[in-house]
């Protein structure tokens, strides 16, 4: 069917609708040979138990969770108020039109208002279509599929109990924020434990991929069957959470085999919830009902106009909020189409006088919007322009072409230097890259006489350099040079500054640490002048030395290999010079910057910096091992067995390395002490009574030991570091001294 629905260019799962449709007819024409296909069925346990846990988690574990934050706004305006709206007037339409009781046509409106955009993302996919109108109208399905399921079942339950009363609204609001709030609370707490297992058993990819499938189900079960809340809630939360915190926890091969996975099992699923729902179409009931069906169809339209064309333009207005264009809102409301959640409550609904009706209304609305609205999206994104690539993508995707040919180009002597490789063969080919990148450049040349200015062109570049710090840092990360603390710090401050770029052309040229240093001020520093526990708060203290060698080791590595990268871009001569030597003027002061501060800690703490530096060294080895053995295991060098038993150990050994604290840093104080000449004449017995009144105190750069004018009776060591004696004079800072490495005493008092 996936063959089929390339070659025809249509929506896979409307393939598959067509075909059930067919098989279903087939079925009609010959009972005898056909007849056992009609045993088959699609019920809502299916639905709800076996494929919509994979459904909706593989759809939250493969978003790109900053993105949907920064659309969380419009998104959640769709799938909570925007759900109630359409339920409402969905159901005030239906039974105006139809003659359906009030209630139960709002119970349809809640039936029909889920969205199922399955088919429209695979379109928006193929098409290249803006990342932001994919993530709204994914992100929106994400959400109102709870909004939906916890709707109808509030609904439901007023209808079993046959209580109409508008103030039971009170009642079915706090439902609906218990059975929505604790399924994301349930999610949030779930995703966090199975994250935190998975980064236990790092080096234990099945392990990792076994939890990563069943915690959908688990989430499932535990909110539906035990707790009460939404299951469908828990389990997009979960995923969101693994997609987000939860993604240093797993390894980068582990990680890649779970979707591959998850990928295959919701194409599985998809396959089979569409192609039953193709059997289970009946074509002489849909007739029998076409008057209904079509006030239910022109309901959802009105409905969904209603939400997209009113609300998305009012969230647009608020404070910090991007606006979304009328085309983006079109889209939308056209890709609203309906698919496995409104079947699956549908078909799940108890007994009640309009149960056959509903059913058939709600597989004739399914398959209006997989047909109508599924073959007519992709004319319509053409028509609104949103799969011609912006002006920035464009350059990119030149810029992309022009590089490859050159480094084609220059890979062409190495076929010659192998021996029997054609020079006629090697020059024509070399001359196609060249007329190539002739072709590039000129192409490159009128998009930037077209409207792509300076600006614009810098802009792109930061965004292009921003993208190889994150590759850096994963790689640092997955190579165990950088802590997950420093890593996550390091992520999210370039988080911020690519969206402040991408968003409103600014960047803060200070490349800093500012979410660590206000944690420091605000959480970590009054704890530790807490005067409890002193060997826990020295563990703080040197904790946070830790943290900032590893942050401003990685952005030294990252700044550097961004101004080989740009060296690189020079040489191609497809940016303007002076963009480039404006964004490398900013790299190159970052990174003179991360080496002073690391030449300033190697000198404070020579000591920490040295064990840090021999950590990374053993990693490297540890690493190369690993690389050999599994270089060996491929070439049959070794058998299956031993290089397991290799690469488990080695793993086991990186994963002792991977981000560990120096610990605290050594410090004896009857050595200390045995060297201040002070205390040459003491006897052995005296001077180890003084020792055991030492206490360490580890200082952070611009940390205050003494204030002028303060009475302290305590006797400080400068065991390592600076420490710098200043005074105020005239409203200005005197600097009196400097005192360095043991053995120079301060006095606290005089």
């Amino acid at each position: 069917m996936l063959a089929i629905s390339r070659r025809l260019r249509l929506p896979y799962t409307i393939v598959l609708v067509l075909a059930g449709m067919g098989i279903s007819i087939l079925v009609e024409q010959h009972p005898q040979t056909l007849g056992r296909l009609h045993t088959l069925g699609i019920s809502s346990d299916l639905i709800f138990l076996v494929f919509l846990p994979t459904l909706v988690f593989n759809t939250a574990f493969s978003l790109e969770t900053r993105s949907l934050r920064h659309n969380m706004g419009a998104i959640l305006t769709l799938a909570v108020p925007g759900m109630i709206l359409s339920t409402a007037l969905i159901g005030l339409i239906v039974a105006w039109g139809t003659g359906i009781p009030l209630l139960p046509a709002l119970l349809l409106g809640a039936i029909l208002s889920a969205t199922d955009p399955v088919a429209v993302i695979a379109l928006f996919t193929r098409l290249g279509a803006p990342q932001r109108l994919t993530i709204l109208v994914e992100g929106e399905s994400l959400f109102n599929d709870a909004t939906s399921v916890v709707l109808a079942g509030i609904l439901i339950a007023a209808l079993a109990t046959g209580e109409t009363r508008w103030a039971l609204a009170w009642d079915g609001t706090l439902e609906f924020l218990w059975l929505f709030v604790g399924g994301v609370v349930l999610g949030l707490g779930m995703g966090r434990l199975v994250g935190w297992l998975i980064g236990w058993l790092r080096s234990d990819p099945m392990i990792t991929l076994t939890l990563l499938l069943a915690l959908p189900y688990l989430a499932f079960l535990l909110a539906e069957h035990t707790l009460g809340v939404s299951g469908i809630m828990a389990v997009a939360a979960a995923g969101l959470t693994l997609a987000g915190w939860g993604r240093t926890k797993i390894s980068h091969d582990a990680r890649a085999h779970a979707e591959n996975q998850l990928g295959l099992l919701a194409f599985f699923a998809t396959s089979l919830i569409f192609l039953m729902v193709g059997l289970a179409m009946a074509p002489q009931l849909l007739l029998q009902h076409w008057q209904a069906l079509l006030w239910v169809v022109a309901a959802m339209l009105v409905a969904r106009a209603a939400m997209v064309f009113g609300l998305l333009p009012l969230v647009g207005r608020l404070p910090g909020s991007l606006p979304i264009r009328l085309p983006y809102q079109v889209a939308i409301f056209w890709g609203g189409l309906r698919g496995a959640i409104a079947l699956a409550i549908v078909l799940g609904l108890p007994p009640f006088p309009f149960h056959d009706l509903f059913v058939a209304l709600t597989m004739g609305a399914v398959l209006f919007t997989l047909l109508v609205h599924g073959l007519t999206i992709e004319p319509l994104v053409h028509r609104l322009g949103l799969d011609r690539p912006t002006l920035g993508d464009r350059l990119v995707l030149l810029e992309g072409k022009l590089l490859a040919h050159d480094r084609a180009r220059q890979r062409i002597p190495e076929l010659q230097a192998v021996g029997g490789f054609s020079r006629t063969i090697a020059r024509r080919l070399q001359a196609e890259c060249d007329l190539a990148m002739t072709q590039a450049r000129r192409a490159i040349e009128e998009l930037r006489q077209s409207g792509l200015d300076p600006a614009e062109e810098r802009k792109l570049l930061f965004l292009r350099t921003f993208g190889q710090e994150q590759m850096i840092y994963t790689q640092m990360y997955q190579m165990g040079h950088l802590s997950e603390g420093a890593f996550r710090e390091l992520m999210l401050v370039l988080a911020m500054q690519i969206d402040a770029v991408r968003h409103h052309g600014t960047f803060a040229h200070i490349k800093g640490h500012a979410m660590q240093r206000w944690k420091e001020q605000r959480l970590i520093r009054p704890i530790a002048n807490i005067p409890l526990f002193p060997t826990s708060r020295e563990w703080l203290r040197t904790q946070r030395i830790v943290r900032f060698y590893e942050e401003v080791w990685g952005h030294y590595q990252g700044s550097g290999n961004v101004l080989r990268f740009l060296d690189n871009l020079k040489g191609l001569e497809s940016i303007p010079p002076t963009v480039v030597e404006e964004v490398r003027s900013h790299y190159r002061h970052w990174f003179d910057h991360a080496a002073e501060q690391l030449d300033r800690i190697g000198d404070q703490f020579p000591e920490f910096s040295g064990a840090m530096q021999e950590r990374m060294g053993k990693r490297l080895i540890l690493t190369a091992e690993k690389e050999v053995t599994e270089e060996q295991l491929a070439r049959g060098l070794l058998p299956p067995g031993a290089a397991e038993t290799l690469t488990t150990g080695l793993e086991r050994q990186m994963e002792q390395l991977r981000g560990t604290a120096a610990g605290l840093l050594p410090d004896d104080p009857l050595t200390l002490l045995g060297q201040l000449p002070i205390f040459y004449e003491v006897s052995d017995k005296e001077l180890q009574l003084l020792a055991d009144q030492v206490r360490v105190l580890t200082l952070g750069e611009g940390q205050t030991i003494i204030q002028e004018g303060e009475r302290c009776k305590n006797f400080f060591i400068v065991a390592r570091g600076v420490v710098r004696i200043s005074r105020t004079h005239d409203d200005h800072w005197e600097r009196l001294g400097v005192c360095r490495t043991c053995p120079i005493p301060l006095l606290g008092e005089r």
